[in-house]
């Protein structure tokens, strides 16, 4: 079972982190909701609990730029539940920080819908964030 650590609450410079440099960032509802999928990814990294209808995504973007500059990660991976307006924004926040970097860290995007896992594209993601893109793919689809 994994122990739920939160994000925001973590020292960037742990040991674990330093070490394993292969982060998850979840969803804190992935815990109760799916706590077996949320074991299955957890292996071999630092899972990490994000809860974005409590904090304000400004604060875990600015963490992560700076845990991803000082423990120089190797991997971000991002699981939440899909459509949740909140934890899109997970995946979102994720995407942004990585443009920060010239050589960011590889990036993986999970999603579970009706306990199946998806695995999101990065130009999924930043699709997510322009809804006239959507609207004109959705249009387009629909012809």
């Amino acid at each position: 079972m994994v122990h739920i650590k939160d994000f925001l609450s973590t020292n960037i410079g742990t040991r674990e982190i330093m070490n394993k440099k292969k982060l998850l960032l979840y969803g804190t509802c992935m815990a109760e909701k799916h706590p077996n999928i949320l074991e299955e990814y957890a292996e071999g990294r630092v899972a990490l609990a994000v809860c974005l209808e409590r904090d304000h995504l400004n604060m875990v973007a600015f963490k992560l730029a700076t845990m991803v500059k000082s423990a120089n990660l190797e991997e971000v991976a991002v699981l939440t539940v899909d459509g949740s307006p909140h934890c899109v924004q997970l995946h979102q926040t994720v995407s942004e920080v990585n443009r920060l970097f010239d050589d960011p860290p590889s990036t993986r995007y999970f999603v579970v819908e009706h306990s199946k896992i998806h695995e999101v594209d990065e130009k999924t993601v930043k699709t997510s964030r322009f809804l006239s893109k959507i609207e004109k793919l959705l249009r387009k689809g629909s012809k």
